[in-house]
C-alpha cells in the first residue's frame, strides 16, 4: 500500500461523510415543515389559558364556559353537596382514578377532585365518558351530580360515575384561583 492510496481512502471517507451529512440536513428541511404543521394553530394557542370570572356564582350553582372546544362545568357546591360527596367509599366506585390533570394517578376522593381546599368549587370538563354526550347537570340523575340521558350514566355531586355505561369519572382540567373570584383554565 503506498502513500497516495492512504490519501485515496482519506479523501474516499471526506467524501462519504460530506455527502452523509448534506443529506441529512437536506432531509431535515424537508421533514420539517411536515412537522411543523402539526402544531396548533395561533387561535387554538391563545384558547389554550382562558380566565373565567366566578364571582357571580351563588352556592348551589354552576356556569359552563367553553374551553378547547369544549364544555367546562365550573360548579360552587353547597355544604350537603360537599358532604354527600366525601361520604362516597371510593374503593366501591366504577373508577377509583381522580381523572384530575393536576394530580394524575391520584384516588378519586373529593378533595383530589375539588379545586380548592375547601372543596366548595369542583371544575370538570362537562363531556360523558362514555360517548361524548354533555350530561345534565343541577342535581340530575340517581346520586345528585350529573346525568347523561344519551344512555343513563349517573355522576355523583363530585362528578364520579356511580352507574351507568360510562367508564371513567368526568376530567378535572388544569385549573386554579387567580384570585378570590378568578379560575384560569389551563
Amino acid at each position: 500500500m503506498s502513500h497516495a492510496d492512504d490519501h485515496e481512502g482519506t479523501r474516499r471517507d471526506f467524501l462519504y461523510y460530506a455527502t452523509a451529512g448534506a443529506g441529512a440536513v437536506a432531509t431535515g428541511a424537508a421533514v420539517w415543515p411536515l412537522v411543523n404543521q402539526m402544531n396548533p394553530s395561533a387561535d387554538v394557542q391563545a384558547l389554550s389559558s382562558i380566565r373565567v370570572d366566578v364571582g357571580g356564582v351563588e352556592p348551589g350553582t354552576q356556569l359552563t364556559v367553553k374551553w378547547l372546544g369544549k364544555p367546562v362545568f365550573i360548579r360552587r357546591r353547597t355544604p350537603d353537596e360537599i358532604e354527600e360527596a366525601r361520604a362516597v367509599d371510593v374503593s366501591a366506585l366504577p373508577d377509583p382514578v381522580a381523572r384530575n390533570a393536576n394530580l394524575p394517578d391520584a384516588e378519586a376522593t373529593d378533595a383530589n377532585r375539588a379545586l380548592d381546599e375547601q372543596e366548595e368549587w369542583l371544575v370538570m370538563i362537562g363531556v360523558c365518558t362514555h360517548l361524548g354526550c354533555v350530561p345534565l347537570g343541577d342535581g340530575a340523575g340517581d346520586f345528585n351530580g350529573w346525568f347523561c340521558p344519551c344512555h343513563g350514566s349517573h355522576y355523583d355531586t363530585a362528578g364520579r360515575i356511580r352507574k351507568g355505561p360510562a367508564p371513567e369519572n368526568l376530567a378535572v382540567p388544569v385549573a386554579e384561583f387567580l384570585d378570590e373570584t378568578t379560575i384560569k383554565l389551563g
